[in-house]
């Protein structure tokens, strides 16, 4: 937005900095001058307004005032001393109407009659030329003028052309057009608000007037408008028609309401000085909810906290005074308080904070010194489930899985194809439910996992997922929080491994995730435990026969590893094997723990045994565990099962268990022999347990 130097000087007897100067102080702070140009005995300053100034920086007596603050020069204000002649009354010439107060919180009006119409003074013209704006008469002229000196704009109506002597403030309705002064045709709809008549809409409200009632040479009775308009209305009408002005630019930014009056008195003096005519008595004022000054408590000591410095007692005051602020002293309670009023015309103050930057500002930000803040920093509770939750995510993250978030919901669909028909009683039904794939809560994070795989099986080779969140039970209508993975996809094991069944690496795969997590989270005593379901549990289970383990740490079962149904995934057509983990997260979490046992890395290499052994099916993997690690005694630094196998070529009722078996010591090399003399312990031990068999 330009403005004039010379205008600006008029305000002051003194006489201002250089423009270049002047451009300095304005965009140290409340602005930015973008460019000074000369434009003949003038400088133009292009200055840029911050936004939320715009409700008196839009104007050349805002910046003034604001120059006045910066320089503590005393800013000489122009006064209107209009004569009003009382034997013609304003109410008789036109009657204002407004429709929607919430669009037209203002509406104000003066009449002038018996006015000459005819070219502008030169030295009026060219204040309009160095802002931009094109002089077209004196009447018009003097609206622009005071627009730009007072940041209000106002319209002038032919009083003669207006239908009915009424002024109505109203939306278009739909089907209206209107013609613009400049010529331009616009179709109207009820978003735009509009001045009319009785018949037409005579101008398009805080944008453009139209050319109906438009001044002409032959104009005698003037109709001065001054309004204030919604910012937001104007703003929506504005964009409609794809249409900004002068006019429409400050209105959409907001303006003070107590502004109309000073507005339209100024013009109506400078109408009567240059243009004569009579000012009829009294204002036509729609002005039904009044906007006072807000008061706002101002403490020193907070201004002193905020700032980080000491400003006088006396400087602030006087800072805030030179702003037009008014200050009382005698309705503070406290000594170091004062009750501030804020000018209407400051929109953007309405916190203590506001006037603390007000005071900073003009203090000059340069004089405070820069200081490292004093506080106490005091570090939030642990929330423990948040903790545990961020470490599980980020170690199986580390492994490879991708996490995913499903919604908690499922359907009667996938009530049936999990086999959950058993558990409907303990299953939540939604009692509105969006879709009928969201009728139940979800009971288990199984099934949408499934959808996932489902979804994505056909663009990758391998799937390997996990989610952690809340499954729903109707005991009590308890929830609880559970962390499940899956691992799905191509597979393809070293030619050198020993394997009979090509299943097993993905079981074991998962079981390997599981050891790494549950090792992680500080926990050792962790084991396997076969699940063992009844008859009556087998027909309804989702797991797939002899290809399942409870997880355990000491005696408590934390949750299952195993290998999905065949049938379930014929029903959701899915092409490989799906080996699964369901862990209870909340029992997970509190068996979890930050302290771990520091056992130095040996020196001297490890050796790995091989030994596989033939025992009954109702033999548990711990059991034979248990005598190999107490046969083997302390060099058995680990024991890996990596290989269950139940074939036609077995004996009946017997199953094949491999173990790797890592042999390490601490304080020396481990020889051959010594390794062999423990491994022959081993076997004997097992084989003196009937039916158990070393293979050999």
């Amino acid at each position: 937005m330009v403005f004039s130097y010379n205008w600006l000087q008029s305000f002051f007897k003194r006489k201002l900095p250089t423009p270049e100067k002047l451009a300095d102080l304005v965009s140290g702070h409340f602005a930015e001058v973008e460019e000074i140009r000369k434009e003949n005995k003038d400088f133009v300053l292009d200055i840029d307004v911050r936004p939320n100034r715009a409700g008196d920086c839009f104007s050349h007596l805002g910046i003034a005032r604001e120059v006045a603050t910066i320089l503590n020069y005393k800013l000489e204000v122009p006064e209107s001393k209009l004569i009003e002649d009382r034997s013609l009354k304003a109410k008789d010439f036109v009657r204002v109407d407004v429709k929607h107060r919430e669009a037209c919180p203002r509406y104000t009006a003066r009449v002038i009659i018996e006015v000459r119409v005819g070219p502008s003074p030169k030295w009026l013209q060219e204040r309009l030329k160095v802002c931009g704006l094109r002089p077209i008469n004196n009447i018009v002229d003097i609206a622009n003028y005071v627009m730009l000196e007072s940041g209000q704009p106002l319209h002038a109506f032919d009083g003669e052309k207006i239908e009915g002597k009424t002024i109505i403030v109203r939306f278009a309705k739909k089907g209206e057009k209107i013609i613009t002064l400049d010529e331009e045709k616009y179709d109207l709809d009820n978003d735009i608000l509009v001045i009319a008549d009785l018949k037409t809409p005579l101008a398009l409200a805080g944008i453009k007037g139209g050319k109906k009632a438009e001044i002409t040479n032959r104009t005698k009775i003037v109709v001065l408008e001054s309004a204030n308009f919604n910012q937001r209305v104007i703003r929506r009408g504005s964009k409609k028609i794809d249409l900004k002005t002068d006019a429409s630019w400050r209105f959409e930014h907001g303006i003070d309401p107590n502004l109309t009056e000073i507005a339209i008195n100024q013009a109506a003096y400078l109408i009567q000085e240059i243009a004569g005519g009579k000012i009829c008595q009294g204002l036509v004022d729609f002005y039904p909810k009044k906007v006072l000054p807000k008061k706002i408590k101002l403490d020193f000591d907070y201004v002193e906290g905020l700032l980080g410095v000491k400003i006088p007692l006396g400087e602030i005051k006087n800072i805030l005074r030179k702003l037009d602020f008014k200050i009382d002293e005698k309705r503070s309670r406290q000594i170091n308080q004062i009750l501030v009023e804020v000018p209407t015309f400051r929109l953007d103050i309405s916190i203590p904070e506001d006037l603390i930057e007000e005071i900073g500002r003009i203090y000059d930000y340069e004089k405070i010194p820069s200081v490292f803040p004093t506080a106490a920093l005091i570090p939030p509770e642990r929330n423990l489930d948040l903790f545990w939750e961020d470490i599980v995510k980020n170690i199986l993250k580390e492994a490879g899985f991708t996490e995913v978030y499903n919604y908690s919901f499922i359907s009667e669909k996938d009530i049936s194809v999990y086999q959950l028909n058993q558990y409907k009683s303990a299953v939540i039904e939604i009692e509105n439910p969006t879709s009928a794939d969201y009728q139940y809560l979800r009971p288990s994070l199984i099934p949408n996992l499934f959808k996932n795989v489902t979804l994505n099986q056909n663009f990758f080779n391998e799937i390997r997922i996990f989610e952690l969140g809340k499954v729903f039970q109707n005991k009590k209508l308890r929830e609880k929080r559970m962390l499940t993975g899956l691992i799905t996809g191509d597979y393809n094991p070293p030619s050198t491994l020993p394997l009979k069944d090509e299943r097993a690496p993905k079981f074991f795969e998962a079981k390997g995730v599981v050891d790494l997590l549950l090792t992680k989270l500080g926990i050792s005593n962790f084991w396997y435990d076969e699940y063992k379901p009844t008859p009556e549990e087998s027909k309804l289970s989702i797991w797939k026969t002899k290809k399942c383990a409870e997880i355990k740490i000491d005696h408590e079962e934390i949750g299952f590893l195993g290998e999905i149904s065949s049938k379930i995934l014929e029903t959701l057509k899915i092409n490989d094997k799906v080996v699964v983990f369901d862990i209870d997260f909340e029992k997970l979490s509190k068996l979890s723990s930050e302290e771990t046992i520091y056992r130095p890395i040996s020196r001297y290499p490890a050796l790995i045994r091989d030994i596989a052994i033939l025992v009954p099916c109702d033999v548990l993997v711990e059991e034979v565990l248990n005598k190999i690690e107490i046969a083997g005694g302390p060099l058995i630094r680990d024991i890996d099962l990596f290989d269950i196998y139940e074939g036609e070529e077995l004996p009946g009722g017997k199953k094949n268990l491999a173990f790797h078996i890592i042999y390490q010591a601490e304080d020396r090399t481990l020889s051959s022999k010594e390794i062999d003399e423990i491994q022959e312990k081993i076997i004997k031990t097992l084989e003196e347990e009937q039916e158990w068999e070393v293979r050999k």
